[in-house]
């Protein structure tokens, strides 16, 4: 059950002061680096397609372990790239300007309810994932650690296990924390916040 608690926005067309001018507007100094990590997805799409024509083009002589691996490879960069959409978008959207999808048909769901903490809360998710897919590697390929056919320790397997094992803790204390959540709500034009119950 949720409480929902309306703040009406601030009037458009306000007049700032020349300080407050300039310290809001230099919000616009991250467009590089939000530009810079759609390039970074470009190489993770170059990635992606170079490691599926590895496997594709090896298919025949890998084992079933092999291909294990591959697959999770790609899941991996997938998982990531979604990480880096999240970002994009999510970032910008919070923290730069309103891209103005409204009405939009491939307006994401989230997007309408954005903000910091929901933002947060969404990447530490999407980390937690990209942590799960990592260890899961490392567990297929410790099948060589008695014979010495692997990269692994016994001591990096056991580090990884418990970094997961912290991702997956403090995400989990975070959410249990955070009391409400803030989300503009585009067709009232209103800030609201809904205190989140159990349910």
């Amino acid at each position: 059950m949720s409480v929902i608690l309306e703040t009406p926005l601030p009037r458009k067309g306000l007049n700032l002061r020349p300080i407050p001018m300039l310290i809001f507007g230099s919000r616009w100094l991250q467009l590089p680096l939000y530009v810079g990590l759609i390039v970074a997805q470009g190489v993770y799409v170059v990635l992606f397609l170079k490691e599926l024509w590895h496997l594709f083009a090896n298919a025949f002589d890998f084992s079933e372990q092999q291909i294990m691996l591959a697959v999770l490879g790609l899941i991996d960069v997938v998982m990531i790239s979604n990480l880096l959409m999240m970002v994009i978008v999510g970032g910008y959207e919070t923290f730069v300007s309103r891209l103005n999808l409204k009405g939009h048909p491939d307006e994401p769901e989230w997007l309408s309810h954005v903000n910091a903490s929901v933002l947060k809360i969404k990447l530490a998710m999407a980390i937690i994932g990209i942590s799960s897919i990592h260890l899961l590697r490392t567990f297929i390929e410790a099948g060589g650690l008695v014979s010495g056919k692997t990269g692994y320790t016994e001591t990096g397997v056991m580090w990884q296990t418990i970094i997961h094992t912290v991702f997956i803790l403090s995400d989990d204390r975070h959410r249990l924390r955070r009391p409400s959540v803030e989300y503009f709500d585009r067709r009232s034009k209103t800030l609201r916040f809904a205190l989140m119950g159990d349910s």
